[in-house]
């Protein structure tokens, strides 16, 4: 689908530019239906190691809804229900809630799950592995964990021109999936120039997600003057919006909510884009929206670059429950 071409508001009178597409990705709203529809099924408690996303808002929500969230799963009652985030875990993690009698509920999102497999397989076929991502982040973490002999994780141009790796002539690549795109392009060019003939994936691990959000801030940074991303300080594709921004010229903030927002920043601004993360609860969004209308942002225009229709499906281990649990109740 072409990406649309907007017209800049050239009329003075104050503007918000609200960003589609915005907010929750497939992935994360698969991991919220699968702790929801988790307590509907089996009651409270369910733990949940991990935020389940990277939203407070969203974590507080299902905490009160009967969600109890652990670091790790020695903090599980043994024989009890744990969920893994959409981040993913190492098989480690999952070695010990095996081991534990835990019952498992995994929300990994699928296309981090892809990433895993990436790893696998080139694993198993001898190759030393480039993680490109970001330290101690969940994904990074859990990526790791698949083969920590064999990974070494870079996170800028200057990491790679470090790297010393026992076979040049086999090399792999794989990404965490929110990086920023322009970001992970240099240094995946760096790591061509290094390692001619390194491999990586056959589709980008960047997810479609990330990459639209991104898209869309590219699509009106030259026309607005403030760019407000809704999300958790946690959330690295969020962060990475903020990144986009100020790099197309645009001054850009990372906001939980409205209370986050310094009415300073507003002063001489005429337009304002507004967007959020993939794991940014909508009702924040509107609830910024509302309040810059409230500061005389009278226009609005909600500007679709690229149109989403991802829906991934339950995890095997709760679906059949949950399918159970419907015609029971119905």
């Amino acid at each position: 689908m072409p990406l649309k071409t907007i017209a800049p508001n050239s009329t003075g009178v104050k503007k918000i530019f609200l960003l589609k597409p915005r907010g929750f990705c497939a992935g994360v709203v698969r991991a919220i239906d699968v702790v929801k529809i988790a307590l509907g099924v089996y009651g409270s408690p369910v733990y949940v190691r991990k935020e389940i996303v990277h939203n407070k808002h969203v974590v507080d929500e299902l905490r009160a809804l009967g969600a109890v969230f652990v670091e790790e799963l020695q903090e599980v009652p043994d024989n009890g229900r744990a969920i893994f985030s959409a981040h993913g875990v190492s098989p480690d993690v999952r070695r010990q809630g095996k081991e534990r009698g835990l019952n498992i509920i995994d929300a990994t999102c699928p296309l981090v799950t892809k990433v895993h497999l990436e790893a696998v397989k080139f694993a198993r076929e001898g190759f030393s592995m480039v993680l490109i991502g970001h330290k101690n982040h969940d994904e990074v973490v859990g990526t790791l964990g698949e083969a920590p002999d064999k990974m070494v994780l870079v996170e800028s141009v200057e990491d790679v021109d470090a790297l010393e790796l026992p076979d040049a002539t086999r090399v792999a690549y794989l990404t965490q999936t929110t990086l920023s795109l322009d970001e992970t392009t240099h240094i995946v060019e760096r790591l061509k120039q290094r390692f001619p003939l390194i491999q990586g994936p056959k589709s980008q691990d960047i997810c479609y997600a990330t990459e639209n959000r991104q898209t869309a801030v590219k699509g009106v940074a030259s026309f607005c003057e403030l760019m407000l991303v809704v999300g958790s300080a946690n959330s690295s594709n969020s962060k990475r919006l903020v990144e986009v921004g100020e790099n197309y010229g645009v001054q850009s903030f990372l906001v939980n909510d409205w209370s986050d927002v310094n009415p300073e920043w507003l002063v001489g601004v005429i337009n304002v884009g507004v967007t959020a993360g993939a794991s940014a609860p909508e009702h924040l969004v509107q609830q910024i929206v509302t309040a810059l209308q409230d500061c005389g942002y009278k226009q609005l225009e909600e500007v679709e670059m690229i149109e989403e229709d991802v829906r991934f499906s339950l995890p095997p281990e709760l679906s059949a429950a949950a399918a159970q649990f419907v015609s029971i109740t119905r």
